[in-house]
């Protein structure tokens, strides 16, 4: 039987945009992997995912009795938490308003048997599947798409590109 540690981490000084660029690295690894992993990257979240996986692995040794190479990051997931609200003065008399971010974290800890690699295989097909469900969009009729165009016809025209200010 496959148990679950859960651990969670709340109200982060840090905005979740830049926890969740350490938190999808960590995603479906092996316990071990994820400490290497947190101790190369030079991000400042790391330093607080790396504590929150490190409780979450003694809770799982103390309660579960269950060996740290057994483990695996079945989920990780960072939400937003409440911001602070504060203002800096500008010219003429006016303020504008500063957000500062936090993030509230929870981690999840799967129990692997050593002789079974079929759970780390089944998370990624998951993983897998759930990215094939989200490329595939229903193509409706009314859409005239160009058929491909050759090489020659290509080069004439010049690609169309998104900047946000003009040059």
């Amino acid at each position: 039987m496959t148990q679950t540690i859960v651990a969670h981490l709340r109200y982060v000084r840090i905005a979740p945009r830049k926890v969740r660029l350490v938190a999808d690295l960590m995603r479906g690894k092996k316990v071990e992997k994820a400490k290497v992993l947190l101790m190369a990257l030079p991000k400042g979240a790391t330093h607080c995912l790396e504590k929150l996986l490190s409780s979450a692995v003694a809770t799982a040794s103390h309660n579960y009795n269950i060996d740290e190479s057994n483990l695996l990051i079945s989920r990780i997931t960072v939400g937003e938490g409440p911001k602070l609200k504060r203002f800096m003065p500008r010219m003429k008399g006016s303020a504008s308003p500063i957000h500062k971010k936090t993030s509230h974290v929870l981690l999840e800890l799967k129990e692997i048997d050593p002789g079974k690699k079929g759970v780390i295989k089944s998370i990624k097909q998951e993983k897998e599947t759930k990215e094939v469900k989200e490329t595939k969009k229903p193509k409706h009729a009314s859409v005239a798409r160009p058929e491909k165009t050759t090489e020659k016809a290509r080069a004439g025209v010049k690609q169309k590109v998104f900047r946000r200010k003009a040059i």
